[in-house]
């Protein structure tokens, strides 16, 4: 049990110090759409960086890479609260959530089976992130 531990402790650590993480599926031309538009808007004032998935598919793009495996867990958690939300209020599709820490704010999006996470500054301007997205 120990060495369990021990080796899923070795696979965190070796995962949290990768900044970048891609696989692309060549067959979603929607996610390698995504995929450019947001890494042109990661380059942009505020943004702290994405989180875009697919079922196939993910890109990890942020600044603090030690906090990666924090962030798509809160990314993960944000997605699937809103899935079921929805379905008990009968509210259709989501289009987009936005969560407000103390310094920080999450965009989420779901666009097809595509999930999208953009990490951003509190003082950040979101609306035309997601105006840029659905372009």
């Amino acid at each position: 049990m120990l060495q369990q531990k021990t080796s899923a402790n070795a696979a965190e650590t070796a995962f949290a110090d990768q900044a970048v993480i891609t696989t692309v599926d060549g067959e979603n031309s929607v996610f390698e759409s995504l995929s450019v538009s947001l890494a042109e808007m990661r380059k942009l004032k505020g943004v702290l960086g994405y989180i875009l998935r697919s079922d196939t598919s993910a890109i990890i793009d942020l600044i603090e890479s030690d906090k990666i495996i924090e962030n798509a867990i809160l990314s993960s958690q944000i997605h699937e609260s809103c899935q079921e939300i929805t379905k008990q209020f009968n509210l259709g599709g989501m289009e987009s959530v936005l969560v407000e820490g103390k310094n920080v704010k999450v965009l989420c999006m779901s666009i097809g089976e595509n999930k999208i996470s953009v990490f951003m500054e509190k003082s950040a301007a979101h609306s035309w992130i997601i105006k840029r997205i659905l372009m």
